[in-house]
């Protein structure tokens, strides 16, 4: 969820790229340095003093966290009850062509990213009967291909457009998981968790990006929040399709199952996230009058009598039925996407 803090702490678009490639890192870094740092002070000390140092280390974040100085969030235009607040960020990501395109993206990562998560172990131990110790190392392979592809998104950005490497990202897990057809041994599935591991980076990061532009500055959290539920969802399908087929049906059809769900998830991405994807739409708004928070844009040019006060105020006022355009969204004034 930092992801709908950062655009407001680093409006640049560069600035904010990076924040994201970089907090990726710090995730991968996470995961892969604290079990050998674990491991390192347990030689030295008990588990009751290291579950200490790790409560200090959460008190001392938290105490982090609340020096920093955040911008205060943009107000939405927004009424209604509970249940509208609730939903409208699921409903409007849904709404929303190129979101839904991301959402099949991660339907292809929770594939592939669910056969290294559940099945590295079973692999390692059933397939080539190694011993668990070769698992931890197979598994960093993954994170060091992510954080090698989080090193140059920032630079891939700039050259081509978040849909161009996100696809890109799709076709590669469908790619590495066929390449599990071929039965590799334990150094042959290296370069495969590795590939799956850059392709990850290649999906998450730009996917804020695309949150970010697909919705007005006072709905951020409900789009990011609506993001965060329905890509985990997502996982569950893929820790599902992992863990069952693997056991009834082994490991190559896992490999050959999974790699059909990237593969179609990826092109369902591409039918439903099209090439001419623009920011700017024609549309048509119809007649209404309405009462909501709201500030003089394009869409409020009306008289006041004096009594409303400053903006962002309420009011009851009319909307005349006109046609324009500009940068499109759904909120209160976008209730469907425009047929283009």
């Amino acid at each position: 969820m930092y992801q709908a803090l950062l655009p407001d702490v680093l409006p640049d678009e560069d600035e904010y790229t990076r924040a994201l490639s970089l907090s990726r890192l710090a995730m991968e870094l996470e995961s892969l340095l604290s079990p050998a740092l674990a491991a390192g002070l347990l030689l030295i000390t008990s588990y009751e003093l290291l579950f200490q140092l790790n409560a200090v280390a959460f008190a001392l974040a938290a105490g982090c966290i609340f020096l920093v100085k955040v911008p205060a969030a943009a107000a939405s235009e927004r009424t209604g009850g509970v249940w509208q607040h609730v939903s409208f960020g699921i409903i409007s990501y849904l709404k929303t062509p190129r979101l839904r395109g991301v959402l099949a993206l991660n339907l292809a990562l929770s594939a592939a990213g669910a056969m290294i998560i559940v099945n590295t172990v079973v692999y390692v131990r059933h397939v080539l009967s190694m011993s668990e110790s070769a698992v931890p190392t197979l598994m960093a392979a993954a994170g060091v291909g992510s954080m090698v592809a989080a090193f140059m998104l920032p630079k891939m950005l700039d050259h081509f457009s978040n849909r161009s490497v996100m696809l890109t990202g799709g076709v590669l897990f469908s790619v590495a998981l066929f390449a599990g057809l071929s039965g590799p041994g334990y150094v042959g599935l290296f370069p495969i968790w590795f590939l799956i591991g850059g392709a990850t980076s290649m999906v998450l990061i730009p996917t804020g990006r695309v949150v970010r532009d697909s919705c007005n500055a006072g709905d951020r959290n409900d789009y990011f929040s609506a993001n965060f539920a329905l890509t985990h969802g997502m996982w569950l399908v893929g820790y599902l399709l992992a863990g069952s087929i693997g056991s009834a049906w082994g490991m190559q059809a896992c490999f050959a199952a999974l790699g059909v769900v990237a593969l179609l998830a990826t092109v369902l991405a591409a039918k439903l996230w099209r090439h001419d994807d623009q920011e700017d739409i024609w549309h048509v708004h119809p007649a209404q009058e309405h009462l909501h928070p709201h500030t003089h844009d394009e869409h409020h040019q009306h008289e006041h009598e004096g009594w409303e006060g400053p903006e962002p105020h309420v009011h009851p006022h009319y909307h005349a039925k006109h046609r324009h355009r500009h940068r499109f969204v759904i909120d209160e004034h976008h209730a469907h996407w425009p047929k283009q």
